[in-house]
């Protein structure tokens, strides 16, 4: 894979900027001093495997001082460290690691980030101590989205699709034949026409329930635009020619749409401020009927909610309902095939000034393994309502087992049928020049747009002049 200064320079400046802002100046989160897996390792000797993890789900992080000790009975002369994050602050610790030279031998990051840290220069290729066996175990398809060009940079923890989810009986009061959705799908004018049915006004002429609400703000930022460009037609940032894409006037047509939703009430007007706390508590409250984005997980979230109401549990969502949640796919628009927006998280690993040993590298390939498959991979994935992505986990045994909704599980299957596989083709630099017009202009333009401060025209126009001006006027889709 090939690598330039100036890639790695810009995506350095881009992350510092954004440490900065998020640490308001503070100087702490260092370096974990401790972390010794990147000065080496002796052949035969004792290594440290350090890894920085998020709350996988529920029960992933009170069960790391287990899988520590696991690892360590499986392995007597390796030790497996965990440092544990939070969702909102994972990426900034590891990229503070990163920046300072000193990163963890094993990060969990979303597929998507993949260039980021390989413009970085600071992935290390995991096929020379990946044995086919290991390799067999995982699906083709999750594993390809840890992968740039010919190198394995990291193991898939999970496979999932993002959805959007309804409340049963809001469905149903508006008359929506949701088995029908979840089999079949529907188009941007038959959602909207669905959601401005699940609108409800009290005495006053408020609204007291929305049709539809979707986190875009805080780290679901960018999450709105991206999951429904991927049914408007562009299923990337670039076209099998390498051409970007969010210059076609489909993504004009999608930016058309998202204002349309707002200006006809069936979304909230301060839409660009609620995060993704809020959309779920407005959810589980009964003020909307279609929230997004929806994961699977969320059945069960709502199960357990409803199971508190039930017994008088204090700690139930304050003023919550009762709710059946039931998955649907994202609408399609501009006419466009319905290409799910699947997402790979996993395990990346990672070195830092020092260049590790090749008896640690196949340490670390180890205790990836070791945390991506088996009855680990097994125990995430079933407190997420998720197929796993390993035949070892999925024939692992799990420690509890949960009622299901078997229409949202043919839903799931549904939707995930149709899921792309990973692009490997798309060059490191182009990757890094899309992810800086992104966090420099689609992104702010986005909460912009969705605050009615600019048109959807004005957005298309600036995204269109950032791409050319990156890509030229031949790297661009013009239609």
């Amino acid at each position: 894979m090939k690598k330039r200064n100036g890639s790695k320079l810009l995506l350095s400046a881009i992350m510092m900027m954004s440490l900065l802002s998020a640490c308001g100046g503070k100087a702490n989160n260092t370096a974990d001093s401790s972390n010794s897996g990147n000065t080496g390792s002796s052949g035969a000797g004792k290594d440290t495997i350090t890894a920085l993890l998020p709350p996988v789900s529920a029960n992933y992080q009170a069960r790391f001082a287990d899988m520590e000790k696991e690892f360590n009975a499986l392995h007597p002369n390796l030790t497996l460290k965990i440092e544990p994050a939070s969702w909102e602050d994972m990426t900034q610790k590891l990229d503070t690691q990163v920046n300072a030279g000193s990163p963890p031998d094993i990060a969990w990051i979303g597929a998507s980030g993949l260039s980021k840290y390989a413009a970085l220069d600071v992935l290390i290729d995991l096929n020379p101590v990946l044995s086919d066996e290991i390799k067999a175990d995982y699906d083709e398809v999750p594993m390809k989205y840890f992968q740039l060009g010919d190198a394995q940079y990291g193991l898939p923890a999970y496979m999932e699709i993002h959805t959007i989810g309804g409340n049963k009986q809001f469905l149903e009061e508006a008359g929506i034949d949701w088995k029908s959705v979840q089999q079949n799908g529907w188009t941007y004018d038959e959602f909207r026409k669905a959601i401005a049915k699940g609108v409800v006004k009290n005495d006053k002429g408020e609204t007291s329930r929305y049709g539809f609400v979707f986190a875009t703000s805080g780290v679901t930022s960018k999450d709105y635009l991206a999951i429904l460009a991927k049914t408007a037609g562009l299923p990337d940032y670039f076209d099998n020619d390498l051409k970007y894409t969010y210059t076609s006037k489909k993504f004009l047509g999608l930016l058309t749409a998202i204002r349309e939703m707002i200006d006809d009430g069936s979304m909230p007007k301060e839409l660009s401020s609620i995060d993704a706390g809020k959309r779920w508590n407005m959810f589980l409250t009964g003020q909307t009927m279609i929230t997004g984005k929806g994961l699977s997980a969320f059945e069960n979230s709502a199960r357990l909610n409803n199971e508190k109401i039930k017994a008088n549990d204090g700690s139930a969502v304050a003023d919550s309902i009762e709710v059946d949640y039931i998955s649907l796919p994202v609408p399609t628009f501009n006419g466009a095939d319905y290409i799910p927006t699947s997402i790979v998280d996993g395990y990346i690993a990672l070195r830092g000034k020092k260049e590790p040993s090749e008896e640690h590298i196949k340490n670390i390939a180890l205790a990836m393994n070791f945390l991506s498959s088996g009855s680990i991979a097994a125990n995430y994935s079933n407190e997420l309502f998720l197929t796993p992505i390993t035949e070892s986990a999925r024939k692992a045994e799990v420690l509890e087992k949960f009622p299901r909704n078997e229409d949202n599980v043919a839903a799931g299957q549904a939707m995930m049928a149709k899921a792309l596989p990973a692009r490997t083709d798309i060059p490191t630099e182009q990757a890094a020049e899309a992810l800086k017009i992104e966090t420099e202009v689609i992104i702010p333009k986005l909460q912009a747009l969705l605050a009615d401060e600019i048109t959807p025209q004005e957005m298309y126009d600036a995204v269109k002049a950032a791409a050319v001006k990156s890509f030229g006027e031949d790297g661009v889709v013009a239609d």
